[in-house]
């Protein structure tokens, strides 16, 4: 029943993204009109959705995938990075900083949305106080807020797959004639490698669902895919919202299932090979 309650909304949703109708509760047949629509722009016997396609939602899955792509790059590189100093540093100020990681996975997202906004506000006043010239948000801010999220996923991955390498392995790296650098390059790395893949999975899946923080930070020009979703329901509820969704969902599915392999059997096969 708990199950039920969870997906068949879900299942619904899916099913009526294929309805031959304007109206969303009123089922009239199969069809692939609502993904032409998306794909090409035009209307066809539906004339008011015509600009949902080529004209309205390719340009925000494009700016979507351009945010997701420099989102992952930079959140994989700081998470994996963070997640090392965490488990090799020791000292008073750990502990503050593990807190400190947690805390985007906790705050509410309407929360980091408006103190993003208020942050980048107050950066750009000062930056033109300071002779600098105008600045405004657009897909860079958009960029931040995601990767200042992001970044606590990638660790925390990370630092869980860390926490099952065996110390032993890289002191008998050590103990052979390897130095540091070579013993992160040929063992660490190596072992974290299902982890890092799947932060990244993660960060690119989180990064390309996000509504809020992008609502708060995006300026003109910089409207991403949910973003424009939500501006599709304001002004229309046709199908075309099923079809995007579903689209939406089966992209973020499979992200999610392969980063669930790699940290799974995948991963501990990959190591065995190196």
């Amino acid at each position: 029943m708990v199950l039920a309650w969870i997906y068949l909304p879900i299942v619904i949703l899916v099913v009526y993204s294929f309805n031959d109708s304007r109206f969303t509760g009123v089922w009239r047949g199969f069809t692939w009109h609502w993904y032409r629509v998306l794909l090409t722009g035009g209307g066809g016997a539906f004339p008011e959705t015509v600009g949902f396609g080529s004209y309205g939602m390719m340009p925000a899955l494009g700016n979507s995938l351009v945010v997701a792509t420099v989102t992952t790059g930079v959140a994989t590189l700081l998470g994996t990075a963070l997640a090392l100093g965490l488990d090799r540093v020791r000292g008073r100020g750990r502990v503050a900083i593990e807190v400190l990681v947690l805390l985007p996975l906790v705050i509410p997202e309407i929360a980091q949305g408006v103190s993003l906004l208020v942050f980048f506000t107050l950066g750009f006043r000062l930056w033109e106080a300071w002779g600098g010239g105008k600045l405004s948000l657009g897909l860079p801010t958009v960029t931040l807020g995601h990767i200042s999220f992001a970044i606590s996923f990638v660790a925390l991955v990370v630092r869980a797959r860390l926490a099952e390498l065996d110390p032993r392995w890289e002191e008998a790296a050590l103990d052979l004639g390897a130095n540091r650098w070579q013993t992160l390059w040929r063992i660490t790395l190596p072992w974290l490698t299902p982890a890092i893949v799947t932060g990244a999975l993660l960060a690119f899946t989180l990064s390309l669902d996000d509504f809020v923080v992008a609502l708060f930070t995006a300026g003109v020009g910089a409207t991403t895919l949910p973003v424009f979703v939500y501006g599709m329901i304001k002004f229309s509820v046709t199908p075309a919202i099923n079809a995007i969704s579903t689209l939406m969902l089966v992209v973020s599915t499979l992200l999610v299932v392969l980063a669930w392999w790699l940290q799974g059997e995948g991963g501990t096969a990959g190591f065995t090979e190196v």
